[in-house]
């Protein structure tokens, strides 16, 4: 198994006959170095084993001796069956397998039918989905470690390149320069309010005028709107027909990976890395009354069919809680519109239709009910009849003196809702209230009947840009366009957050200043290689290996004779070369227009100079040409076009006069970021914009805030020493006494009072160095319960934030955040600190176990042969 949690539940149910254990996932990789992938010697591959992994190998090992076989249960996709691969030939190295049989099993879900059934019908290794896994692996190797280094050398201050991420990146920026060229355009829409002979009202919208059919937005001026208004007050009302047509609304397949994170994110507001730790231990397995059981199926998945067995199951379901009218004559089959599905995995559906959201919230946490709810109501819906909607039109002829126009009016009613009727509680896109309403409910209406008018609406309008990318609605496109597979998609939005290519502001996805440079270069440089169809169509062939159907070293061999062609070619690019194309390429971005139509390129300083993009160390940034006689600079910022004249020109904007020296308050742009500042000269006070405030929020009276600081806010009543507080390197504090205490915000800098001030520095000075809790410290965040038994939690300790079971403490790898940690990263450290021998009074035993750990290294490294001369060479470009 890979997950311990799993492996403890898969034992209950196999008996004292197994011993299951877990790999806690992968065991090996690709080293972090150059040559791991060899295109010299046929793209030969070393791999490496940690030393966690070495651990748990030991462990499999050991077991294998006093074993009759061996059974590899890891996860049924392409990643689970690579790791069964690396399993069995890292045992094979150590020449523990012998004659001993080998199989290979999966199952869909964490149930003991499940589990038993799969155990019946065993497999071998399925070599083709192990190639493709090896394809996609060197893939991502050889992009990574040839053209990241051509970014390091010729775009400093860029962190590196993926396959699959520079792909998703380029998405978020060429949506965000298409609202940059976006232009608004006016438009308007007419409507009238109606009333029958029998009193009832309605709304009519306008749909044509003097025999022109209107289309959207035909309406493009206040002009043209007030002479269809006044012809539409004057005129008499006319209803010309009435069509009544029953209509039939289907269920939504259910979900796949990437339409489940969508649907959370949208209706619970989860991230996509959110929704797969939860939807991870709704499959794992939930204690229900005593027996550990997965409640929902495997949720990495692009497919959108049940099991038959699941789909009878759920066809039971709904007669039982529905009734039979709701079960429809058939059964119903999807098939997937995505690119490149693989048809054969199912969809995230519940392991039992039975265990309805109201049954097993009492053993679920609040997030973990949400997102079941919307698994099994999605699922037990995708089997349930058709909802039947009679849709009503109705259209209208005003009349003014022979001047005519039409009007429509619409509106619909639900006659039986069939699936609908699982969503009652929870209202879904597109669902109706429980009154049977669908949009409006139209009043009754006769045709030829006149009706007269009550008042004629004209609202003006402007079209919008496209809406930036969500994490959601990337996905979908990535999808569509058959970008990266289900287990990706959390992983590349990640990746990209934590290279600071993008930021993430009320859950829209906004490319850095950073993110634009790599992408504007790399379409400039390597435009193959950020090709949404080129991508997509290696996807392709990497299906098809999984398929069998191609040959996975022909498919590295064609990339990577045109890639490495491309990264020799850049060896005679210029820093120039690349400087010139940046500039054109991000023109709105690094140039926004000015208000008076000069040349945005013209430095305002010394008025001769030209403006660039310039590299330093910490990245990008635009300065004069005319350097070092004019020394203007600014910092490339995502933000630049907001206020577009004084960020291109740099001019200083007055907010106002200091009351106590009269001095001017200014906001002003230096090389590091926006500031403010009282007063000119050398010493004119300074202040820098705290993170989180932009230019475009401060006024007059935040910028005296921050030039007031720090502030005094009273005398401590023991000390008699004065508390301030002020913004530092290291984000808000206060000081008393030579020593420091974080505050939570900045605004508590400018708010806290005295009381709460001495509250914070005595819960400061009750920690032990370092700011640090004396004794144990108290559980930030509780993750679960250990395998065997115990929580585990996340707590902080003098050198950091680290998990702790029992007596045992491991600390968090530098820059892993505490609030992000989840229970499957916490088992894998707690099981590598476990098994490590403390040296302190115990040298004997440490000697013992460093002979040991040294023995078993030696069998698990692989030998690595000599690097490739093109390998090495590409690194070198």
């Amino acid at each position: 198994m890979e997950s311990p949690a799993k492996a403890k539940t898969i034992n209950k149910y196999l008996g004292p006959g197994y011993k299951v254990l877990a790999s806690f996932g992968h065991v090996r990789d690709l080293p972090a170095k150059d040559g791991s992938v060899r295109p010299d010697e046929d793209f030969e591959m070393s791999w490496e084993v940690d030393s966690a992994s070495a651990k748990r190998i030991k462990d499999i090992a050991d077991a294998m001796k006093s074993s009759d076989g061996l059974i590899l249960a890891t996860d049924p996709d392409r990643e689970g069956e690579a790791i069964s691969w690396h399993v069995l030939d890292v045992l094979k190295k150590k020449r523990v397998i012998g004659d001993k049989p080998v199989k290979r099993v999966v199952f869909n879900a964490i149930t003991k039918s499940a589990v038993l059934d799969a155990m019946r019908n065993p497999r071998d290794i399925d070599i083709s989905l192990v190639d493709a896994y090896l394809a996609r692996r060197a893939l991502d190797y050889l992009v990574g470690f040839n053209l990241s280094p051509v970014l390091w050398r010729k775009l400093p201050g860029a962190r590196s390149a993926g396959r699959v991420q520079s792909v998703a990146l380029r998405l978020v920026c060429d949506r965000e320069a298409e609202i940059e060229r976006f232009v608004s355009e006016e438009y308007w829409n007419l409507s009238a309010l109606l009333k029958t002979p029998r009193g009832d009202e309605f709304e009519a919208r306008l749909v044509s005028a003097e025999g022109k059919r209107l289309q959207a937005r035909s309406i493009g001026n206040g002009d043209e709107a007030n002479r269809l208004k006044a012809l539409l007050d004057g005129a008499a009302y006319r209803v010309e027909s009435v069509e009544a047509k029953p209509t039939r609304r289907n269920p939504a397949p259910p979900f796949t990976t990437s339409t489940l994170q969508q649907a959370a994110s949208s209706k619970l507001g989860f991230s996509a890395s959110r929704t797969m730790q939860v939807a991870q231990k709704l499959y794992e397995g939930i204690d229900i009354g005593g027996e550990t059981v997965g409640l929902i199926t495997y949720m990495r998945t692009d497919g959108v069919q049940m099991a038959p067995e699941a789909i009878d199951a759920a066809r039971r379901a709904v007669a039982s809680q529905f009734g039979e009218r709701y079960v429809p004559e058939k059964p119903r089959f999807y098939s997937t519109k995505a690119k490149n599905a693989q048809e054969a995995h199912e969809a995230i559906r519940p392991t039992s239709f039975d265990r309805t959201p109201d049954q097993v919230k009492r053993y679920l946490d609040p997030d973990q009910l949400r997102l079941y709810d919307l698994v099994w109501k999605r699922g037990i819906a995708s089997q349930m009849a058709s909802a039947e909607i009679e849709r009503t039109t109705v259209e209208i002829e005003a009349d003014n003196g022979g001047r005519k126009a039409g009007l429509r009016a619409t509106g619909s009613v639900i006659r039986f809702d069939g699936f609908i009727a699982a969503y009652t509680d929870q209202k879904e896109d597109g669902e109706q209230s429980d009154d049977g309403e669908d949009g409006g409910r139209l009043p009754e209406i006769n045709a030829k009947e006149t009706v007269t008018k009550q008042k004629v609406n004209a609202t003006q309008h402007f079209t919008e840009p496209p809406p930036r990318y969500s994490e959601a609605s990337l996905i979908k496109k990535m999808e569509e366009l058959g970008i990266g597979r289900p287990s990706t998609y959390a992983a590349t939005l990640a990746t990209l957050r934590d290279r600071e290519y993008i930021v993430i502001d009320k859950r829209k996805l906004i490319p850095e200043a950073k993110g634009r440079l790599v992408t504007a270069f790399l379409e400039s440089f390597f435009t193959r290689y950020v090709e949404y169809d080129f991508t997509a169509d290696l996807e392709e062939k990497l299906d098809k290996i999984s398929a069998g159907e191609l040959d996975w070293k022909q498919v590295l061999r064609d990339f990577w004779k045109d890639f490495f062609a491309q990264i020799e070619d850049t060896k005679e690019l210029r820093v120039t070369n690349v400087l010139d194309a940046l500039n054109e390429e991000l023109a709105p971005l690094v140039f926004p227009k000015r208000e008076d139509g000069s040349d945005p390129r013209i430095c305002q300083v010394c008025g001769t100079g030209k403006l660039s993009l310039k590299l330093g160390k910490f990245g990008a940034f635009v300065g004069c040409s005319n350097y070092p006689e004019c020394n203007y600079t600014r910092q490339l910022s995502a933000d630049n076009g907001s206020d577009a004249e004084a960020a291109a020109s740099n001019e200083p904007q007055n907010l106002g006069k200091d009351p106590h020296t009269g001095e001017d308050i200014t906001l002003r742009t230096g090389r590091f970021g926006p500031y403010v500042q009282r007063g000119d000269g050398k010493e004119a006070k300074r202040a820098s914009l705290p993170k989180g405030w932009t230019p475009a929020s401060i006024d007059h009276e935040k910028a005296l805030a921050l030039l007031s600081l720090p502030r005094d806010i009273g005398q401590h009543p023991e000390t008699g020493k004065m508390i301030s507080a002020g913004i530092g390197r290291y984000g808000p504090f206060l000081l008393h006494d030579g020593g420091y205490a974080n505050l939570d915000s900045v605004e508590d800098v400018f708010s806290i009072g005295l009381n709460r001030a001495v509250s914070v520095i005595a819960d400061k000075q009750s920690k032990g160095p370092g700011g640090r809790s004396r004794g144990t410290p108290a559980a930030l965040k509780t993750l679960g319960d250990h395998p065997d038994g115990g929580p585990v939690t996340v707590r902080d300790g003098k050198y950091g934030p680290y998990v702790n079971w029992g007596k045992v403490n491991a600390t968090l790898p530098k820059g892993k955040a505490a609030e992000s940690v989840t229970l499957e990263e916490a088992l894998v450290l707690i099981a590598d600190k476990a098994g490590k021998t403390p040296t302190k009074g115990k040298a004997k035993a440490a000697k013992t176990t460093k002979a040991a750990k040294s023995d078993d290294a030696k069998a698990a490294k692989p030998k690595v042969a000599p690097k490739a001369k093109t390998a090495s060479k590409a690194k070198k470009a």
